[in-house]
């Protein structure tokens, strides 16, 4: 994946994540933190493994616990498909808020080529619209009181099906300016029978970020050739332009030769024999 490759080539990596279950290799770092969100703060504690040269962060509240595997069927978004849980933007909203703190607070050390915490230069990468608040409350919440001043967000869509469209009267439960609204202020079938208004936190993520990635430049090409293929958001991304970036493979994981979970064991050598 990405960030063993990037840490591979010299970069300092961070990954930060829910903490959806007692992931036994991840430990606590003692770290917390209040964040405020709409009307209510809220405290937030850090966990935090080290794996191939990536520090992995874990954000734990109990939002995030409560969807933990068997209590919820693994249904982490939603109790169905195309039904979101009632607090997803609390929950997404606290992801954000928690990987805009990780790289000034947490003072990390796993990593004999750095120490410390990450300081404020650095590059957030954002992955759908789980994160498309992180550029907005970058600008609103840091860089308007000069912190994270260099920072720049990438923004990374890997299915635009799933935008995160709410009601728009919801805009408030967001605690933005009211400046960001036009961002996010969405009409939903807007060239079919209309829903209705609503805010779209994936168009937000896009029109925000300093850049706008997808997974391949033929996915790229998709995502602007028309209203299906963007899903109501080809406008957008016709505004901002994407950049399509193959999916890399990590090879470690996906080996067949050394792979736990199959069988037969094989390589290119063997495959002949492996799958007659």
């Amino acid at each position: 994946g990405l960030p063993p490759a990037m840490a591979a080539n010299g970069h300092r990596v961070m990954t930060v994540s829910p903490r959806y279950d007692q992931y036994k290799d991840a430990w606590d770092t003692g770290v917390t933190v209040e964040l405020q969100v709409g009307d209510k703060i809220e405290t937030v504690r850090f966990f935090h493994c080290f794996k191939r040269g990536v520090d992995r962060v874990f954000v734990d509240h109990p939002l995030f616990l409560e969807r933990v595997w068997g209590k919820t069927a693994s249904k982490i978004y939603g109790p169905v498909t195309g039904e979101d849980y009632k607090d997803n933007q609390l929950r997404f909203s606290l992801l954000c808020l928690a990987a805009l703190e990780a790289p000034r607070v947490l003072n990390l050390n796993s990593n004999k080529y750095f120490s410390g915490p990450y300081g404020e230069d650095v590059i957030f990468v954002a992955n759908d619209w789980h994160t498309a608040l992180l550029p907005c409350y970058l600008k609103a919440r840091y860089q308007s009181k000069g912190i994270y001043m260099s920072a720049k967000v990438a923004f990374c869509i890997h299915n635009i099906a799933y935008q995160g469209r709410f009601a728009f009267a919801d805009f408030s439960l967001l605690d933005l300016p009211d400046s960001f609204k036009s961002s996010f202020d969405f009409i939903d079938g807007y060239e079919k029978p209309v829903k209705g208004r609503k805010i779209n936190w994936m168009k937000a993520g896009m029109l925000e970020s300093n850049i706008v990635l997808t997974v391949s430049p033929y996915y790229a090409k998709e995502l602007v050739s028309s209203i299906d293929k963007g899903v109501e958001l080809d406008n957008i991304g016709r505004k901002v332009g994407v950049l399509g970036i193959v999916n890399g493979m990590d090879v470690q994981e996906w080996n067949p030769l050394t792979d736990k979970y199959t069988d037969v064991k094989y390589d290119a050598t063997t495959v002949m024999d492996a799958k007659p």
